[in-house]
């Protein structure tokens, strides 16, 4: 028997609900209710397309026998949220037909869901989006909060828009398929909710260690809930990134440009993927923090093992030159007149935004590894 479902509700301007429970890709109900005109343009990839998009398909049939279903599979991995894509899944939704009321499900992790959104947010200059996030990433970060976008060379995330979803189903019965070290970046991305606002949840997240890592869905599901929780109350006081959402990004700016640096990570190479590269990224903000004097090192080293006992990496990959990696965080996009603005901390649970940060402590940061 299914547990009930958890529901997290984000409110604003553009309020939508997170649904979490096992089953949610079944739903047919829930899912064809999304669809307000009669086109469906199902956004997937390589990877999780054989295994849930035909039941996605069948679902939303079931329920609406007059929908026009059209499917678009990118390739797997973070190389392919580009402009080229992004292109791809345009030409989809004109192939479709797809009007004004169309409305696009993104079945699969952050890349699919970050591009799908995008495309959702510029065909006809706006039509709905479905999150069916089936990576822990995605569940409790890049499918909440309407950040939409795709990679250049030059940086992860440059171009894109915000187009809040119109509901988000998390169905963690998905993530019994997920690679292990899939789930441990999510992970990554669950212990940053802890490090930037709760040190208690943090400390809950150090006793459930070994259910989590195993896939324990009662104790997943408390974790997915409790992130989108956090990130649903500052979402809603700041939809547009103007302040207090930038406190989300912990880790990021460096972790990004660890990315970008490497040409982004695939299941095919050795590059690290988001969650790992938001890892490392914590720990470097965490010591900087320290250098700073805004915290004490002992923090720095409480996340540092805690990432450790996760199994994720600690520090920056061999052959990444601390120079690149900084000219790489100049272009983030929370700078502001050229001035390095960092997401640092004043000890677990005591995140804040730092504009004008002194580039030679950030280098001396970064040359430490």
């Amino acid at each position: 028997m299914n547990p009930a479902p958890r529901t997290v509700a984000v409110g604003g301007e553009h309020p939508y609900a997170i649904t979490i429970a096992p089953g949610l890709l079944h739903d047919a109900g829930a899912l064809a209710a999304q669809v307000r005109g009669r086109h469906a343009l199902l956004v997937s990839d390589a990877n999780v397309a054989p295994l849930y998009a035909a039941q996605v398909r069948e679902a939303l049939h079931r329920a609406r026998a007059d929908l026009s279903i059209g499917t678009f599979v990118l390739p797997a991995g973070e190389a392919s949220k580009t402009l080229a894509q992004f292109g791809h899944a345009i030409e989809a939704l004109a192939a479709l037909g797809a009007s004004r009321d169309a409305c696009v499900f993104a079945l699969g992790g952050g890349v699919v869901g970050d591009l799908a959104g995008f495309a959702a947010a510029c065909w006809m200059r706006g039509v709905d989006c479905v999150q069916l996030p089936t990576t822990l990433l995605a569940m409790v970060d890049s499918s909440v909060g309407g950040k939409t976008a795709v990679d250049i060379a030059q940086g992860k995330n440059l171009v894109g828009a915000f187009h809040p979803p119109r509901a988000v189903f998390a169905d963690t019965a998905t993530l019994r398929t997920l690679p292990a070290r899939e789930l441990r970046a999510g992970l990554a991305e669950v212990i940053k909710y802890g490090a930037i606002r709760d040190a208690r949840f943090l400390q809950w997240l150090r006793q459930e260690r070994e259910s989590l890592l195993a896939g324990d869905d009662e104790a997943l599901a408390l974790a997915i809930a409790a992130s989108c929780e956090h990130k649903a109350e500052i979402v809603e006081r700041d939809p547009l990134e103007q302040g207090e959402r930038a406190l989300l990004n912990l880790g990021h700016t460096f972790g990004h440009a660890i990315e970008t640096e490497q040409g982004y990570g695939s299941p095919d190479n050795d590059n690290l993927n988001h969650g790992e590269a938001v890892a490392v990224g914590m720990v470097l903000a965490a010591r900087l923090s320290a250098a700073l004097g805004m915290a004490g090192e002992d923090d720095a080293e409480t996340l540092r093992a805690l990432l450790r006992d996760y199994g994720l990496p600690t520090e920056i990959p061999a052959g990444l030159a601390p120079e690149a990696l900084l000219a790489r965080m100049r272009l983030d996009k929370k700078n502001l007149a050229g001035r390095l603005r960092l997401v640092l901390w004043r000890g677990i649970g005591r995140a804040e935004v730092v504009p004008d940060v002194d580039e030679a402590a950030v280098l001396a940061v970064l040359r430490a590894g």
